[in-house]
């Protein structure tokens, strides 16, 4: 089974559509253009989500913060694909009550009448009605937030998911469809013909095999890497993304002592802040910091978790500090660039996305969010069945249910898994010894590492802790003490060597101290006394 997906790639003698770039936009775009029939193929340089779209504050909303920008219709088409997003994948994206605290009257009235507006943009999608709770109220739902002047607080409902555990499934959804998809399968240059672009050279970043790809379309949906591939296609052209950062930081659930999520509506800085209970912890973000430059591995300025701290504890009964981060991450939003290339507010940024053809036979998707990701991907499609005379069905992924898409009533955290579950509680059946967990704190057992592998395209222990159980996301020290167990049932799974085994664990220790704030820390300080 293992890489069984590229030898799909030499009974090939072309495709429709070729899409450079795994994370929502590329998966999405994938899905849509299988869908209607066109042969599709995927690649992506490293994991599905590795970068951005495993990284986002795990809301699909409409988008508060862009309402108050007045950017309605923005907000009016993601409340819609919020809606089409919760009916098509009810496993993984949940209704979430959002709170308000409201610490003046002005602020009660100010929030109550915009939520009311926000509640009507979404018509026949509409969560829930917002309403105004009293002091008593608010604090017997939120008994985590300071209680001192507070009025009331503002209930509203917006979307909660798990993002790239949805990225995993949109890309089976894909499979599923027709469509072929790779990960661990970078773009090196552009097949050209003239000046109209006809395909890709690739090569396998794990058996460093290569391909020259040809296809009547190329899209390019790379998000903050868009640049690299246009500068491909024409070295003089001009950026096209200004990479934003958004960190979060991971506490225990009790700091909000909460099943609700707190929504502080304007932080010192004029932005938005939210505390969301995720994963049975509490998820605290997001920063907005304009950068000049991008990786896959971005990490979090000392100025951005520390805002984070000082803006949570302006609101936490008990003040977290930065010895209780269980996880710092950083993720980079692909905003398009302003005309003036010097502009360093993100604010000035357009939130929306932008499709352009920045060359005959070469399409390039940027911008957007995750709750959009659908709409993007069909106005991606049109245009490249319009660019490239391709015969295709009508859009189809408004009714389409995500694999896994099933409605369950119980509270296994299994649940995530959706219509998968019961595979996985059948491998344990056949299998005792794949219930065993992974970790004495934490319900993942080993028939999620052997399902990942044999289902879900995993290939490395970072695939598996960092994308399909979330644990460096959740609790990095937690992620590095299951590392050993989840190498040696990879290595088993993929017929790999001692050797890789080991290389797997020091590789993915030495990411996961990136994620753990107060040890990366001490080391700092440390290094410095010495």
């Amino acid at each position: 089974m293992h890489r069984i997906h590229k030898y799909q790639l030499t009974d090939q003698s072309g495709w429709d559509v070729i899409i450079i770039g795994g994370g929502a936009t590329g998966l999405g775009t994938a899905l849509d253009s299988a869908s209607r029939g066109l042969k599709t193929l995927l690649v992506e340089q490293s994991d599905f989500a590795k970068g951005t779209s495993s990284r986002s504050t795990k809301l699909v909303h409409g988008g508060v913060r862009y309402m108050a920008q007045g950017d309605i219709g923005l907000v009016k088409h993601a409340l819609r694909e919020r809606g089409l997003l919760e009916l098509n994948a009810k496993h993984l994206v949940n209704k979430e009550e959002f709170i308000i605290p409201c610490y003046d009257w002005f602020s009660v009235m100010k929030y109550l009448t915009g939520l009311t507006l926000y509640d009507w943009l979404a018509g026949k999608y509409s969560f829930g009605k917002s309403k105004f709770l009293s002091k008593k109220e608010t604090l017997s739902l939120m008994p985590g937030i300071k209680d001192k002047g507070l009025k009331g607080g503002i209930r509203y409902f917006d979307g909660k998911f798990d993002d790239a555990r949805l990225a995993i499934n949109i890309a089976q959804t894909a499979i599923e469809q027709g469509a072929t998809l790779i990960n661990y399968m970078k773009v090196t240059n552009l097949i050209k013909n003239k000046d109209e672009v006809t395909g890709v050279e690739i090569e396998d970043a794990i058996t460093k095999d290569k391909f020259k790809i040809n296809g009547k379309v190329v899209i390019n949906a790379t998000g903050v890497f868009v640049d690299e591939i246009l500068k491909m296609n024409n070295p003089e052209a001009k950026k096209m993304v200004r990479p934003s950062q958004g960190v979060h930081i991971v506490l225990h659930k009790e700091f909000l002592d909460s099943n609700s999520a707190l929504m502080i509506p304007k932080t010192s800085d004029g932005r938005v802040l939210f505390a969301v209970p995720w994963h049975n912890h509490l998820l605290v973000g997001t920063t907005d910091t304009p950068l000049n430059e991008h990786s896959l591995e971005p990490r979090a300025l000392k100025e951005e978790t520390d805002f984070i701290l000082k803006t949570a504890a302006s609101y936490f009964k008990t003040k977290p500090t930065e010895n209780d981060i269980l996880s710092v991450f950083s993720g980079l939003r692909p905003l398009a660039a302003p005309t003036d290339s010097n502009g360093s507010s993100t604010k000035e940024i357009s939130r929306d996305h932008k499709l352009i053809v920045s060359a005959k036979g070469l399409i390039t998707i940027t911008g957007g969010k995750w709750t959009t990701y659908r709409r993007m991907a069909e106005e991606t499609v049109d245009l490249a069945i319009k660019e490239a005379g391709l015969n295709a069905a009508a859009c189809i992924t408004k009714d389409l249910k995500i694999h896994g898409c099933v409605t369950s009533h119980d509270e296994s955290y299994l649940n995530i898994y959706g219509s998968d579950r019961k595979h996985i509680e059948l491998l344990i059946k056949e299998n005792p010894g794949f219930g065993e967990k992974l970790h004495p704190e934490f319900p993942h057992t080993v028939a999620e590492v052997v399902w990942s592998v044999r289902n879900e395209m995993a290939e490395t222990v970072e695939d598996i802790l960092s994308r399909r159980l979330r644990m460096l996301f959740i609790d990095a020290q937690a992620a590095i003490e299951m590392s050993e167990k989840v190498a040696s049932i990879l290595a088993s799974e993929l017929g790999a060597d001692k050797i890789w085994e080991e290389n797997q664990i020091k590789i993915f220790n030495t990411l996961a101290k990136g994620y753990i704030y107060h040890i990366e820390k001490k080391e700092k300080q440390a290094a410095l006394a010495s």
